[in-house]
């Protein structure tokens, strides 16, 4: 088969490599489309996958195509969304259904190959059907599960005003979910003016440039001046997570998000603005994937119910043999882009 190599840091390769072959309880995917996630940038020029060769992508739906052995062949011909986190299911964490703190995990995409292939071997386990959704809302479970956890780590009700610092893809699917939850005053900040533009075509009256010096004067004025209930950070910077707490209303709540790169320093005001304000302020990692509570069934739920449509993030579509066109644009800062996906 074909697939996107990571042989170095910098060097994505298309090229032909053995065709994956399913064992005990996994199916064989065709894969049909697959997400580039902004984490994968610096996976593939900065920081690399776990080791080399690897194949990068954890964002990926598919035909289900063959089975391995113990599973069932009634799911050949079926379409499925991956949940992409393989855990150990033997530490604690396991053992208590929280997945995504597993200590001794894997996954696809880092530590094992992923989804910038024809065809992938996965557990059934991890498999997310999606009945009459496309593949290309499929592919997009996992950010969107992810943002849904973090929406419910603090809670949306209905008429609050949200802010969200970051209006990239995943900043868009949190404001989409936070309107299907009942949210008043949405608004997406940002310091890309064409983000920003993005967000308004997409009907997102307030699209603030939170490099603007009047950014939180413009918030106050949109929520008659008390702060917004609930910040979020999804850009994985200080800057960001300092709108959040000047943003919020005394005793409002800030869930911090975004996966930075480097070091978070934190400025004296709006420490005190956590002091101050009483703000209570939650951390969120990946989603849950549980049968009590499964944040991938919902997402897509919400998906297929037409409450929220992720399909109009998509902005480029690539073929695989294609990749090093793909990461291009997404490196070319002058160029906009929301999701760019590769379709097979």
């Amino acid at each position: 088969m074909k697939a996107c190599v990571l042989h170095k840091i910098g060097q994505l390769v298309y090229e032909d490599v053995p065709d994956p072959v399913p064992k005990a309880g996994e199916v064989l995917l065709k894969i049909k489309a697959s997400g580039i996630c902004g984490s994968d940038i610096p996976r593939v020029f900065i920081k690399g996958t776990y080791s080399f060769p690897t194949i990068p992508g954890h964002e990926f739906a598919g035909e289900i195509v063959e089975t391995g052995p113990g599973a069932d062949r009634a799911l050949i011909g079926k379409a499925a969304a991956v949940f992409p986190l393989l855990p150990c299911k033997k530490c604690d964490m396991c053992e208590t259904g929280e997945y995504a703190s597993c200590r001794n995990y894997n996954y696809f995409g880092s530590r094992c190959d992923g989804g910038f292939a024809q065809y992938i071997a996965v557990p059934v386990w991890n498999l997310v059907m999606a009945g009459n959704l496309g593949y290309e809302e499929m592919a997009m479970a996992e950010p969107a599960s992810v943002s849904l956890h973090a929406l419910g780590r603090a809670g949306v009700s209905i008429g609050d005003s949200v802010a969200i610092f970051g209006a990239g893809a995943i900043g868009l699917m949190l404001a989409a979910f936070a309107k299907a939850g009942g949210a008043q005053n949405i608004i997406l900040l940002d310091i890309d003016e064409k983000k920003l533009a993005f967000a308004k075509q997409l009907g997102y009256e307030y699209a603030l440039n939170s490099g603007s010096k009047d950014w939180l004067d413009n918030v106050k004025t949109i929520t008659g001046g008390k702060g917004v209930d609930l910040a979020i950070e999804g850009a994985g910077a200080a800057a960001a997570a300092e709108g959040c707490f000047l943003a919020a209303k005394p005793l409002g709540r800030v869930v911090l998000m975004g996966n930075p790169s480097g070091d978070m320093n934190l400025k004296q005001a709006p420490y005190w603005d956590i002091l101050r304000k009483q703000l209570t302020v939650f951390g969120t990692w990946n989603s849950s994937y549980t049968q009590k509570q499964n944040d991938w069934r919902t997402a897509l739920a919400a998906m297929a119910s037409g409450r929220v449509n992720v399909k109009q993030l998509v902005t480029h579509r690539f073929s695989l043999a294609d990749c090093g066109a793909a990461f291009d644009l997404l490196r070319d800062k002058t160029q906009f882009s929301c999701r760019v996906m590769f379709t097979i």
